[in-house]
């Protein structure tokens, strides 16, 4: 099982990213993504969740308006639109997969089976 982030960067306030996350070794459609992200120095936070029947979205209310989560599970492949960015929002963004199976929330840590390495958001003027 692997996930791998990618596409974080360095951005000026108010500019635009877009993250991805690829799967590989399991099917996606039994999965909730969700992508948390640590600054540095604080703790990891729960950003965003995608999943359900529906690919139904759920964000932390920080980023609500301003970030989009997708999925495409022939791609195998969940994204992450990131507009209006903020100092903020700045910091490691990491995907992670929880087995809708097990029915824990995707908007915890221990909700989370599986974990990808990081990509940094750095937002700067």
């Amino acid at each position: 099982v692997q996930l791998q982030a990618s596409g974080g960067g360095l951005v000026q306030p108010g500019g635009s990213l877009r993250l991805s996350c690829a799967t590989s070794g399991f099917t996606l459609d039994d999965y909730a993504i969700a992508w948390f992200r640590q600054a540095p120095g604080k703790e990891r936070e729960w950003v965003s969740c995608i999943g359900g029947s529906y690919d139904r979205t759920w964000y932390t209310d920080s980023v609500k308006g301003r970030f989009t989560g997708s999925r495409d599970n022939a791609e195998k492949t969940v994204s992450l639109e990131m507009i209006d960015l903020k100092i903020e929002d700045m910091g490691v963004y990491y995907c992670a997969a929880s087995n809708n199976a097990l029915g824990r929330p995707c908007n915890k840590d221990y909700g989370m089976d599986h974990w990808g390495k990081g990509t940094l958001v750095t937002v700067s003027s």
